[in-house]
């Protein structure tokens, strides 16, 4: 049984049956053989599905926004604003999965000589509660363009968005048994990953859970992609526009209540703007309105569940009683609901638990250095490498600088953000291979070299 709660009150929205074994194994053989006779439509016919898909999340966009705020928290305002995201990738992709997918001539000996793009087949997807559309439908536009089928494992908490999803795929006229949500357990996934019918994994998740997952998939010797946890650094040089990174600072770290990998985390300043930096920081965060997330002046609502409020105030603990300064938030607010407030956590150092592990809600770390090459040591100082930003009025430098720092992405003077026209994924601790843009499309394919004689002379 699942149980879907609002975290905005803590009490319970439905309940759901879980899907039983011989619903799985239906599902995954519909799933097998529809993707058989997918992979046989040509490209420019599979991206049609593509668009309708856009076009049905428009039509309900209200009433799918509705359903992530009531089950995870997000401000609608956020939500919809996923929504449409969502759309707007489909459409990426039905204009763009022709061309990114078309043979490549290469240059041999032979009488010609190509390479080519064709499906591996059904994917796993096993996806996060935080932006429980945007997740799914930025693996499953070039997924299904290239010719694979999917199945989808939602995150427990987000059920009803599971099973919608899954309802905007039918009213998009998806080939019958090619898409399918299963409502299971996680002690179902190693079956699953193990199943013949499933080809490759797409996991987006914490780190601890990719690496079991990364185990699993190895084993059955399946290719997999792994997005997971970040702690992304926020670099301040001393000649930034102090009031502008610290504007877009605020939105960078507390959109979503704070819940995303690619939220920037750890926030490294030169120490001659430090003092001004987080007083213009604080500043901002004051003016967020903490409440009701179906209110569309919110900012901030609740996080998505008690025990991930509890863990993060833990960390806010340990990092206060190593000797960093509180200068927002700190303590949860009482009352129904799961809300903590925006947090601010000055001199924090590397030894302490922010600096260290992914907080994932409301909660930023200062950390203060003595001038650029120290701060982009600190950047680099943590096992995660998903994204980053670099702050600095000198953008030929900063370019340069962008290079040291071990990450997925760098964006300077702006805020890190996925988007269909580019490559997003990371490094070390926060996994590999890519979604989105030409490389994520080309993930789940059979990179094919295709060679036709004779010789030449």
């Amino acid at each position: 049984m699942l149980t879907s709660i609002n975290p905005a009150t803590g009490k319970e929205i439905a309940t759901y049956e879980l899907h039983t074994d011989e619903y799985i194994d239906a599902a995954l053989t519909a799933a097998d053989n529809a993707q058989r006779k997918w992979r046989e439509v040509p490209i420019s016919e599979r991206v049609g599905l593509l668009t309708r898909m856009a076009a049905v999340l428009r039509q309900g966009k209200s009433t799918y926004a509705k359903m992530i705020t009531r089950e995870m928290g997000k401000p609608i305002a956020e939500a919809e604003a996923e929504i449409e995201k969502c759309a707007y990738n489909c459409e990426f992709y039905a204009e763009h999965a022709v061309q990114y997918l078309a043979d490549e001539p290469v240059a041999s000996n032979a009488t010609e000589s190509v390479v080519a793009f064709a499906p591996l087949g059904v994917v796993l997807a096993i996806m996060p509660w935080n932006y429980p559309f945007w997740q799914f439908f930025r693996f499953a536009a070039p997924a299904l363009a290239a010719g694979n089928g999917a199945i989808l494992k939602h995150a427990n908490n987000v059920p009803e968005c599971a099973l919608a999803v899954e309802d905007i795929m039918r009213k998009a006229g998806c080939l019958d048994g090619l898409f399918g949500t299963l409502l299971i357990d996680a002690s179902k996934v190693a079956g699953l990953i193990a199943d013949d019918r499933i080809a490759a994994v797409t996991l987006t998740g914490s780190t601890e859970v990719g690496a079991i997952v990364a185990g699993q998939a190895g084993k059955a010797l399946k290719k997999q992609v792994l997005e997971l946890g970040g702690s992304d650094p926020f670099i301040v040089l001393a000649d930034a526009d102090l009031e502008q990174a610290a504007a877009v600072a605020v939105k960078a770290r507390y959109i979503n209540v704070g819940q995303s990998c690619v939220n920037a985390k750890r926030f490294i300043v030169e120490e001659p703007v430090a003092e001004r930096f987080v007083e213009l920081f604080c500043e901002g965060v004051a003016k967020l309105k903490i409440g009701d997330p179906t209110e569309r002046d919110t900012n901030i609502g609740p996080m998505a569940r008690a025990n991930l409020l509890a863990a993060l105030h833990a960390q806010v603990e340990k990092t206060v009683a190593a000797g960093a300064t509180v200068r927002a938030g700190g303590k949860p607010i009482e009352g129904d609901g799961f809300y903590y407030p925006p947090t601010v956590l000055d001199n924090v150092s590397p030894d302490m638990v922010a600096f260290c592990e992914e907080t994932f809600g409301p909660v930023a770390a200062i950390i203060r250095a003595k001038d650029a090459d120290e701060a982009i040591r600190l950047a680099n100082q943590t096992e995660f490498g998903l994204g980053s930003a670099l702050w600095s009025r000198d953008t030929e430098r900063a370019k340069q600088l962008a290079r040291k720092i071990e990450a997925g992405a760098v964006f300077i003077n702006g805020m890190v953000a996925s988007d269909p026209r580019y490559p997003f994924g990371g490094i070390k601790r926060s996994g590999y291979g890519r979604e989105l843009g030409l490389y994520g499309i080309r993930e789940f394919v059979n990179i094919k070299t295709v060679w036709v004689g004779p010789t030449k002379a």
